[in-house]
């Protein structure tokens, strides 16, 4: 297999991809070496992969006038290769895309000249559209790069989709994965049917992007009746905001969960820690007041790490809610065994020096 071919593999195994922020100077303007450092900082803590140009990274990055979005996907696609080449280990690099058709079309096709393995199809801001538009624009993309599917929650965007909306995505060639983060039990099922029932059930991969239920969905199996055969499909990785800071432990977990899941038992203590982890996302996220800090909120973790300047984004509105540092605190405090704290001291000084800090 080739490089690409191996990075698509390792994507349908499933594993952890952190959905990685932005780092910015106190003008606003793109810290090139911050977000190298951050890079280091994932490569280093064990995932199987990264995704850029997302929510996380802010959309405001195809703005014309601010214009990050190709220098973004640039910088994360050298850092990667360069670890690559060092580790002689192959990263799966996704791309965030999205807009209408043409749009979408045109950031897949810089993604693949950036060396990208696969793009998340964003559907933000085309709630008015019907979803016959959004399975073309589907098809339209998957010509051009491998497609990972995305139910995006409503309260940053997203909108509710119908089965058969995500029954025609599955059949679509090329959409190797589908991302849900509906953060709704609900929608989540239709998902996880669809791709279950699906022809392609088996090229189809399930990644949670439920931030309040991570443990959970990675440690359920589905389970399906059709034409008098049972169908299991589960989600085998997660492509996270959550999993931008604390990301040492969290590929820890992962480990653990993939190692328990197929267990007749599964062991009580990690439905403890499935609470624990979705409290320190409401923190994080900053759901106490509708997720409007939650970006903001990523950074201040980051920034307590020494892995960030600032807590800055490109929208000068948007920073954390009165309350969030006390909470993100609390829990920092509350679950010594969930961050990676003593992991960062350890390594930082080196991640600097490997990018000129």
């Amino acid at each position: 297999m080739n490089r690409h071919e191996k990075a698509l593999d390792i994507l349908r195994q499933g594993t952890v991809i952190p959905a990685t922020p932005l780092a910015l100077n106190g003008n606003r303007k793109l810290n090139e070496k911050g977000l190298r450092l951050l890079m280091n900082y994932y490569l280093n803590c064990g995932v199987g992969g990264v995704a850029t140009a997302v929510h996380t990274t802010q959309f405001e990055i195809r703005e014309s006038e601010i214009g990050l979005f190709e220098p973004v996907l640039q910088i994360v696609a050298d850092e990667v290769e360069k670890f690559e080449q060092k580790q002689n280990k192959v990263i799966v690099k996704v791309a965030g895309v999205c807009g209408e058709t043409q749009q979408a079309v045109k950031e897949a096709e810089l993604a693949k000249k950036y060396g990208y393995d696969a793009v998340l199809l964003s559907p933000g801001g085309l709630n008015d559209r019907p979803e016959n538009k959004l399975i073309e624009r589907t098809r339209e993309v998957a010509a051009v790069m491998p497609v990972i599917g995305f139910y995006l929650q409503t309260a940053v965007g997203g909108r509710v989709f119908s089965y058969d909306y995500w029954e025609q995505i599955c059949a679509i060639d090329n959409v190797v994965a589908i991302k849900c983060a509906s953060f709704n039990r609900y929608q989540t099922l239709e998902v996880v049917r669809a791709a279950a029932l699906s022809a392609r059930s088996s090229e189809i991969t399930l990644y949670t992007g439920n931030d309040d239920n991570i443990v959970i969905d990675l440690l359920t199996k589905y389970r399906f009746q059709k034409d008098g055969k049972e169908i299991v499909k589960a989600f085998e990785g997660g492509l996270l905001g959550h999993w931008s800071v604390w990301t040492k432990k969290a590929v820890e977990i992962f480990e653990r969960i993939r190692s328990e899941k197929n267990n007749a038992v599964v062991p009580a203590e990690l439905l403890t820690l499935a609470a624990e982890v979705t409290d320190s996302n409401s923190a994080f996220f900053d759901t106490a007041n509708g997720f409007k800090g939650c970006i903001a909120g990523l950074h201040e973790v980051l920034r307590r790490q020494g892995l960030m300047e600032n807590i800055l984004c490109l929208n000068p509105e948007e920073t954390m809610s009165e309350g969030q540092l006390a909470e993100i605190e609390r829990v920092h405090d509350m679950y010594p065994h969930l961050h990676d704290d003593a992991f960062i001291a350890e390594h930082l000084e080196s991640w600097k020096a490997n990018v000129g800090i």
